[in-house]
């Protein structure tokens, strides 16, 4: 590790992240030091061609093969393009791209390769945040709690709050500010809520060839088919306690709970199912929230939005209205937690995924340098 990473006090660390949704590379600046946030830097997006997004849709539910090869070399180059682009970084948090995740099977899939990145870069990387997670009995999932928690302690919230993710899958964080720490129980309750854009997204993608319902536009002319929501909530993962994760396919057979619908209540139906896993999820947060904040591309619309607003008991807002960036959450959350674990602090734990014990789960890769190491 190089010596602004031993050193104690704040790094400019850059977190990147090619979510679900898989519309491109977001990657952002954060000053901090694994605890405490000092200040946000820039950030930067980088697209994905259509032909690099055919390339990991192909790869999508696979654990091994020519598919997973492919889609980890778009993944590589696609990130050593965005990253290239910052300077005077201390060190890089680098998730990679999900393409298959089953924590009580057989495990969890990030590709990219972030020793690559470290030698192309010249910059520690950090990497392979899920797996020890998992072979520790957790789900792998959410990881960005711990770094709301900071968010929190940032906006100087003074009440219990929710930062609500709507991604390609939603997730749902529950932060106790009154805690002085994340890892203490009690501070943070967190889980997927259930499939956010991503059956939206596909169904677009199959009926229109686009890739997504922009600003809700075709749901907003639709109607909800009660019947649809009802088999969807009927679902044995809405029962089940969290912490509690999900890939992006395991809901995939919403596509045909909605196959004979017309275009707009079908769009309709599958948003309101969003909503609806969110609402379910509400009743596990150990106290009312005083309001949920949310980031991710389902912020944007404002059918899914209002859904929201109408079925809950508390202000739903984007991040944007505490002064952070729903666009770059994610990627400054693996900022942070590349902080966390270059310095041997935990990123998960009971309360966020399940897994029994902390863990600061990570590889660490420093540029000329032999083997990577795990943290």
């Amino acid at each position: 590790m190089n010596k602004a990473v031993a050193k104690r006090g704040a790094l400019r660390a850059l977190g990147a992240m090619s979510g679900t949704s898989m519309d491109g590379v977001d990657a952002a600046v954060i000053e901090t030091d694994g605890v405490a946030i000092f200040g946000f830097g820039e950030s930067g997006y980088r697209a994905y061609s259509d032909e690099e997004r055919a390339v990991l849709r192909s790869g999508m539910g696979h654990w091994h093969g020519d598919e997973v090869e492919a889609a980890g070399d778009v993944v590589t180059m696609a990130h050593c393009e965005a990253l290239c682009e910052f300077e005077d970084i201390d060190l890089i948090g680098f998730h990679g791209q999900t393409l298959a995740h089953e924590p009580r099977g057989r495990g969890t899939l990030q590709v990219g390769d972030g020793n690559g990145l470290s030698q192309a870069l010249g910059v520690p990387v950090v990497w392979d945040f899920r797996s020890d997670d998992v072979q520790m009995g957790g789900e792998g999932a959410p990881l960005a709690p711990f770094f709301h928690f900071a968010c929190a302690k940032w906006i100087e919230a003074d009440e219990p709050l929710c930062f609500l993710n709507l991604g390609g899958v939603g997730n749902l964080t529950y932060v106790d500010p009154s805690f002085e720490r994340p890892e203490i129980p009690g501070a943070l309750v967190a889980f997927d809520t259930g499939p956010a854009n991503a059956p939206v997204d596909d169904l677009m993608q199959g009926r229109f060839g686009l890739s997504m319902d922009k600003d809700g536009a075709i749901a907003r002319e639709g109607t909800v088919e009660t019947g649809a929501l009802e088999l969807f909530l009927s679902e044995p993962f809405f029962a089940r306690m969290p912490p509690k994760s999900l890939d992006r396919n395991d809901f995939a057979e919403m596509i045909g709970l909605v196959r004979d619908l017309p275009d707009a209540d079908a769009v309709a139906t599958l948003t309101g199912m969003c909503a609806a896993g969110v609402v379910q999820g509400m009743e596990y947060c150990p106290k009312p929230p005083s309001r949920m904040l949310v980031t991710g591309g389902g912020r944007h619309n404002p059918v899914l939005m209002e859904m929201l607003r109408v079925a809950l008991d508390c202000p739903v807002e984007p991040v944007e209205a505490v002064g952070l960036d729903g666009d770059m959450l994610e990627a400054q959350a693996f900022a942070y937690l590349a902080v966390r674990v270059a310095r041997g602090l935990p990123t998960s734990c009971p309360g966020t995924t399940g897994v029994k014990v902390l863990v600061g789960g990570g590889v660490v890769s420093a540029p000329n340098r032999g083997k990577a190491a795990k943290s």
